[in-house]
């Protein structure tokens, strides 16, 4: 193999960043992927039948806006971004769905007695999304650059996390709301991260809504792939690097892969401490998904459901809380949280005319062999009878199966390592720097380092700006569109 100046190895959303960041400063990157194609968790296929286009894993995005380096990127002028006027939907049983809109105020106002609670909650935190942004896209240890904006979502999180978490609402749809998004985190409820997570989302749905990109996820990845061909970069792709001594000579290196694959691939020139340290890293729970390929519409029995891009569906506050419970104890629930997303209804490109496609996963234990299309079909049909009846075509895919499509969701672990307190303080380390490895021009910038799961490229920018100062002695690059 030639020399270059930078490698990266994972072509997912944080190894893209990785190498358009390294590329953007003037440098020979090669980008290395396992797979046949880029994208990781931005991946779109037909999944089910032709011309039904399905996103594999990631399918909405509300950390894309507020990220730094998507920001940076422009990623608004380089993929078209449809962010519809409700953000999610929580259907609920003998009652109106709750529907988080946009519009802070007219969530309220849906919410009846719990609205004004619902606004106190929010809108501190709608306010200054780009203040979270960037607290949340920093390691915990780090002084905050806006105290008082970060101390208030602070107290919020702490009260949603823990058991006075209902405390300021007198119905079940505000909490069953708060709570589908806390699920997100796939954990015990309730609980610090999640918590974390639940605010931070639903701020977000109020900030700036949930986009959806025309065409599918892949465009995301698409556009970075091009951006760094554009700027010099290749990419290597079905080619599987299995130790760091396999890599082109390179005075950095950045690798999009999980804590545990760090110590598989490096293991040989790590400390020990730091080896134990990798090895003690824990990964959280997991996913099975299903896609359906559709007639028509799902037959929602609440219409507003139908212009809902993204609904939860688990039940009130309690019974979701249960069924995460039931997960984290290795059990598979009978009535499972099922987080779903009907992107046809916005885009319809993904489908022939009239058709439409619904992504659907629920959490099972880690390394479960679960077929989840007859739990989830079930869940969707609870409230929307006759769907079963709109299902052309579906595919599944395990637990297991997501493992051996990505190495990164370890067990089907999709956040590349548990997404809890003490794993957000130390990802995979406790430091200031977690990006950065002990061995010399070598970084983690996968989910395994801070902010952690999502689609918002911060693990990969992060330990690209690292390398760039370290090993070049170069500032961050300008990113945006070259006009």
């Amino acid at each position: 193999m030639s020399s270059v100046d930078a490698v990266v190895v994972g072509a997912g959303p944080n190894g893209l960043a990785a190498a358009v960041t390294l590329a953007r400063a003037g440098l020979r990157v090669e980008l290395f992927e396992a797979a046949d194609t880029v994208g990781g968790g931005t991946r779109t296929a037909e999944l089910t039948l032709p011309g039904f286009r399905h996103d594999v894993c990631s399918a909405v995005h509300p950390m894309a806006p507020p990220s730094p380096f998507f920001r940076a990127f422009e990623l608004e002028r380089r993929v078209e971004l449809v962010t519809p006027e409700i953000s999610y939907a929580h259907p609920l049983e003998g009652r109106p769905a709750g529907i988080a809109y946009r519009d802070l105020d007219r969530t309220a106002e849906r919410l009846g007695r719990d609205g004004a609670a619902w606004r106190n909650l929010f809108a501190p935190v709608a306010a200054h999304p780009d203040r979270i942004g960037r607290f949340t896209a920093a390691p915990l240890l780090r002084i905050p650059a806006n105290p008082v904006t970060v101390a208030r979502f602070g107290m919020r999180v702490l009260e949603q996390a823990s058991p006075a978490w209902s405390l300021r609402f007198r119905d079940d749809t505000a909490p069953a709301m708060l709570t589908g998004v806390a699920a997100h985190s796939i954990g015990r409820l309730p609980g610090i991260a999640p918590a974390g997570v639940a605010m931070t989302l639903a701020g977000h749905a109020h900030a700036h809504g949930w986009p959806i990109p025309i065409g599918g996820s892949q465009a995301i990845a698409d556009a970075m792939a091009d951006d760094l061909l554009a700027h010099g970069g290749s990419i290597t792709t079905g080619t599987r690097i299995a130790d760091l001594r396999d890599l082109p000579a390179a005075k950095a290196t950045v690798l999009d892969v999980s804590a545990r694959a760090l110590l598989e691939l490096g293991g040989h020139s790590l400390p020990p401490g730091y080896r134990r340290a990798l090895s003690r890293f824990r990964f959280g729970d997991a996913v099975a998904k299903v896609d359906y390929a559709l007639s028509e519409p799902v037959p929602w029995t609440d219409p507003d459901l139908h212009a809902a891009p993204t609904f939860h569906i688990g039940g009130t506050r309690a019974q979701i809380a249960r069924s995460e419970r039931e997960v984290a104890a290795g059990r598979h629930p009978s009535r499972p949280y099922v987080l779903g997303s009907q992107p046809t209804i916005v885009d319809s490109s993904r489908a022939p005319a009239g058709r439409h496609v619904v992504w659907a996963y629920t959490h099972v234990p880690r390394g479960s062999t679960l077929d989840p299309t007859q739990i989830v079909t079930a869940e969707i049909e609870r409230h929307a009878p006759g769907f079963r009846d709109t299902i052309l075509a579906s595919a599944s895919r395990s637990a297991a199966q997501f493992a051996e499509y990505n190495p990164n969701y370890v067990g089907g672990d999709i956040s590349a390592g548990a997404v809890t307190l003490a794993q957000l303080l130390r990802r995979p380390v406790l430091s200031p720097v977690p990006w950065r490895t002990p061995i010399p021009g070598v970084y983690l910038g996968s989910s395994s380092t801070p902010p952690a799961t999502g689609v918002h490229g911060m693990s990969g920018y992060q330990a690209a700006l690292y390398a760039l100062r370290d090993r070049f002695g170069l500032e961050a690059p300008q990113l945006g569109v070259e006009d």
